[in-house]
């Protein structure tokens, strides 16, 4: 049996986002100097913090940022991403773990960023999930 905390919750949140946003948004963990060229983007990084039960569930603060051309574009994403995570993802299997329940810990907001090209609209859930038995 796998341990507590096993499930890489970036990676799995990466591939299932990508798999339903597509390939004209980029779902990644890092952001890297190519980030105008290519937006929209998806930023999902865990968050220090979190709980577990001591033996396989484990809950993870994750950050999503979502970069984009307006704020209109960046909320607009923003707000189909919280629905998919909501909505779609609970219950589910994959990336080799189950996902139990997905919660909002901060809505979508805007976040400031440095460069002027683009706007950030972030929010922070928490995701419970367990390595698939």
């Amino acid at each position: 049996m796998a341990d507590v905390g096993s499930v890489d919750v970036e990676l799995l949140l990466i591939q299932w986002l990508q798999a339903r946003l597509g390939s004209g948004v980029v779902v990644r963990d890092e952001l890297d100097n190519n980030l105008l060229d290519e937006l929209p983007t998806v930023q999902v990084q865990r968050l220090p913090g979190g709980d577990d039960d001591g033996f396989r569930l484990d809950r993870a603060l994750v950050d999503i940022d979502v970069y984009a051309a307006t704020k209109g574009d960046a909320t607009e994403l923003a707000a189909e991403i919280r629905g998919l995570l909501l909505t779609d993802l609970p219950g589910s299997e994959t990336g080799g773990a189950v996902v139990g329940r997905v919660r909002t810990e901060a809505a979508p907001g805007v976040r400031p960023y440095e460069n002027t090209g683009l706007r950030r609209i972030g929010a922070t859930y928490s995701l419970y999930s367990h390595p698939v038995s």
